[in-house]
């Protein structure tokens, strides 16, 4: 249940751009520098060098049993519906499930801590005075699975290979990373740039450690269904591609007693399946294929959960509050097509879209409007720009819309009824005013082409959500249709930017940095496979980017993140959905967990285990 570049890879001062290509202000040569366990972003961390286990951890819990799920988050080029390779780290081809869970990274995530990583492959690290040079040692006792030893030499060849051939993921992210080098078999030697941005060191410290023997002669940039060579806590078992996969517990796993792994991975198996439909993959959640389930459809949730083993209590449903911030989901525009590159076309295409009426009869009002590109947290902006937030924006205030200087941009609230009269004739105008005209039922675009949108999916569960709003559209005179794809083709169309617009919800993050960069920067809008779905390119983003990840503070994060917020939501750059602040999860009861919750993360699955007692008396024993 591991994942790389952090605990959440797409999470994600200075007062001008020119500032960003300085070095930090209060940094010196690097000295002595100072050792520690472990590593945050402002320095905090909660557990000593000496402690045991995370405090929500049982370290007790029994080995056994399988977790049988679905693949719920994507990295790199992993997508939800199929797999056609187990290399995950480059652009080509649709990457397995799971398979964070057979790598070691340098350092590990805590659940209680929004940033804070701790020793595992490295026992330690010494930081240079400058902040510019990390030197991991390792621990002697670390172990590839067929019993080779890792080593610096791994570790710097997997940060380099990763920099300079990996998914465009990991190329942005590691675009500060001056060099990564082997001072010796213990010590990893890992050198920034000047321009370093604060949470760089998390990354590299994240980043899965590949085998430099084991790549030797293999091209790296190609797909395979031969299991990479790794040194985590389980390895590829069995498979069919696009079908499943599975991954064994390896009994004598080299960090197994390490604090950072003591009560997790308590699972024999896990096995990911793969459905093309959701309600071909509730079904078999419901007939016991799958035995966890996070669920996201609020259809499902408010009706579909009266069958007998929810009846007979062997299936356990329940509602977990999530202080996280929210995920960002959305209908991006693509602003590389020429219709959408008018911010005043893209606002009026939002106006179009009824929350109000959709929450109430669709998702039986289960949730809540999101307003921000930082929802349900301290760095969503509020009211008008604070004197920090204006130190920030002032410099691009010619480059920038009005109303990033007054109160946050806000989506609309309709009157309920699923077409309010007045927002639509409030989107009519601005089409208007963008150089649009009406010819009959037909709205053409200043080059006096027919305005065309293409809705691009892989599944048909938002067309429910979808349709009323291309109602809408289709009253304002524009040819709103879906086109849904296999998975395949989907990502691939992602990949190459071939879309007008697709939805899409990016995990939020508590302490969010260099990976703001994949998702908003500009050269993440012209780089093949980026993450940067809408093209934006603007220089406050870039900035402002830039400001965050070099914030030394929470209260300074906080203030970059508010004018960031203010930006991208004046950009209208996107349409945005909705969230809940909870999780619904269910699942058959053959699980026992901590009597303590991770701060920061639900716990399930991770910290669950297989109850044997539970599943006897359930009839799955």
């Amino acid at each position: 249940m591991r994942e790389f570049s952090r605990r959440r890879v797409l999470q994600t001062g200075v007062a001008s751009a020119a500032l960003s290509i300085l070095p930090r202000a209060g940094w010196t040569q690097e000295g002595n520098g100072s050792e520690t366990h472990g590593l945050s972003s402002f320095g905090e961390l909660k557990y000593p060098p000496d402690f045991k286990h995370f405090e929500y951890v049982n370290p007790a819990a029994p080995k056994g049993g399988t977790l049988a799920i679905q693949i719920k988050q994507t990295l790199g080029n992993q997508n939800f519906d199929t797999f056609n390779t187990l290399n995950v780290f480059v652009l080509k081809g649709d990457g397995a499930a799971g398979m964070a869970g057979t790598f070691d990274t340098l350092m590990a995530g805590s659940g209680d801590e929004p940033d804070a990583l701790y020793g595992l492959v490295a026992k330690s690290v010494r930081i240079s005075d400058d902040k510019l040079t990390y030197r991991f040692t390792l621990r002697p006792e670390a172990r590839f699975h067929d019993g080779s030893r890792l080593t610096a030499k791994d570790a710097a060849f997997s940060l380099n290979i990763l920099k300079a051939k990996g998914h465009p993921i990991f190329t942005q992210l590691l675009t500060q990373m001056a060099s990564a080098e082997a001072e010796s078999d213990d010590v990893l030697r890992v050198q920034f740039t000047p321009q370093r941005s604060r949470d760089l060191h998390l990354v590299v410290a994240g980043l899965p450690i590949l085998s430099e023997r084991y790549w030797q002669g293999k091209d790296f940039e190609a797909a395979t269904l031969e299991a990479p060579l790794g040194s985590g806590p389980y390895k590829v078992g069995r498979f069919e591609v696009g079908r499943f996969i599975e991954f064994d517990r390896v009994p004598d796993y080299w960090a197994k007693d390490l604090p950072v792994n003591v009560g997790q991975n308590n699972f024999d198996r896990i096995r990911y399946e793969y459905f093309r439909d959701r309600t071909v993959a509730f079904e078999a959640f419901k007939n016991g294929t799958l035995n966890f389930h996070e669920e996201s459809t609020s259809r499902t949730w408010a009706t579909g959960y009266d069958f007998p083993a929810v009846r007979e209590g062997r299936v356990k449903k329940e509602e977990i509050p999530n202080t996280l911030p929210a995920p960002i989901q959305g209908w991006y525009f693509n602003t590389r097509r020429e219709m959408f590159k008018d911010p005043r076309i893209r606002e009026a295409l939002g106006l179009a879209f009824d929350f109000e009426w959709t929450n109430t009869n669709i998702m039986f009002g289960s949730y809540r409007r999101t307003t921000s590109f930082f929802e349900n947290s301290d760095m969503k902006a509020v009211g008008r720009p604070s004197s920090g937030e204006l130190a920030l924006l002032e410099p691009f205030r010619d480059k920038l819309p009005a109303s990033v200087f007054g109160e946050p941009v806000m989506p609309p609230v309709s009157d309920g009824s699923g077409q309010d009269r007045q927002l639509l004739r409030r989107a009519d105008e601005l089409l208007r005013q963008a150089g649009c005209k009406r010819d009959g039922g037909v709205l053409k675009l200043p080059n006096g082409q027919p305005f065309v949108i293409e809705f691009l999916d892989f599944q048909p569960s938002l067309q429910p959500h979808t349709q009323p709003f291309q109602s809408n559209l289709k009253r304002l005179g524009i040819d709103a249709r879906s086109r849904i794809v296999d998975a395949a083709q989907y990502q691939q169309r992602l990949n190459e930017y071939d879309f007008d617009i697709t939805s899409r919800a990016l995990v939020g993050s508590s302490t969010p940095g260099d990976s703001l960069r994949t998702v908003y920067g500009s050269q993440a809008a012209r780089t093949q496979g980026g993450q940067n779905l809408a093209g934006i390119e603007h220089p406050a983003v870039d900035a402002l980017i830039e400001t965050i990840g070099w914030a030394k503070s929470r209260q300074d994060l906080n203030v970059a993140c508010r004018a960031l917020d203010r930006v991208l939501r004046s950009g209208h750059y996107w349409i945005p959905m909705w969230f809940k602040a909870s999780d619904w999860l269910a699942y058959w009861d053959q699980f026992s967990r901590p009597e303590t919750k991770p701060r920061f993360a639900s716990g399930a699955p991770g910290t669950w285990w297989y109850d044997a007692e539970k599943a006897k008396r359930i009839g799955r024993g």
